[in-house]
């Protein structure tokens, strides 16, 4: 039997720091149709054809909350599998952006928000990033894998972290 490749997706955070380098601040938005309705995350999505992995994490930020991000920093790789659904296993790469031109900006897709590090909506949001995102938040970056299984049920997950990501 031949593994089927899973597609590569984008995630990525604006975020502000204190001075001392801390992240003190996570760009969010309300997902309103599609995948992930109702939910906060990051923006992102699937590629284009041709396109890398930074064009469609800068292309899906510009169209979800209209700002073109500067530098992106890749502080996580995650595989997620659906049990019920193969059809939505992918590999997500997430990243952190400091600098953009613009304000996070309402589409038809997203509504963006800010959120103090503390106060991050994680009962609102998917069960794993409760597990992932408060290590990337604190400066590690990690690999991880995630199985999920109907409502949301997250049936086992790993991570590790890492110094890059060859």
């Amino acid at each position: 039997m031949v593994k089927k490749s899973l597609r590569n997706s984008t995630l990525l955070f604006l975020v502000r720091r204190e001075d001392g380098g801390v992240v003190s601040e996570i760009c969010l938005a309300m997902k309103k149709r599609g995948f992930g309705t109702g939910k906060w995350n990051g923006v992102g999505g699937k590629l284009e054809p041709g396109e890398s992995i930074e064009e469609a994490a800068r292309r899906e930020t510009e169209e979800e909350i209209g700002v073109q991000v500067g530098k992106l920093c890749q502080v996580a790789q995650l595989e997620f599998r659906y049990a019920p659904r193969p059809d939505w296993d992918q590999i997500v790469h997430v990243f952190f952006a400091e600098t953009w031109d613009g304000e996070p900006t309402e589409s038809d897709e997203m509504k963006p928000g800010w959120f103090r590090v503390a106060d991050i909506p994680f009962a609102s949001m998917w069960p794993d990033d409760a597990i992932w995102l408060p290590e990337v938040l604190v400066g590690n970056r990690i690999r991880g894998k995630f199985s999920f299984w109907e409502g949301e049920t997250i049936l086992e997950h790993e991570l590790h972290r890492i110094d890059d990501f060859r």
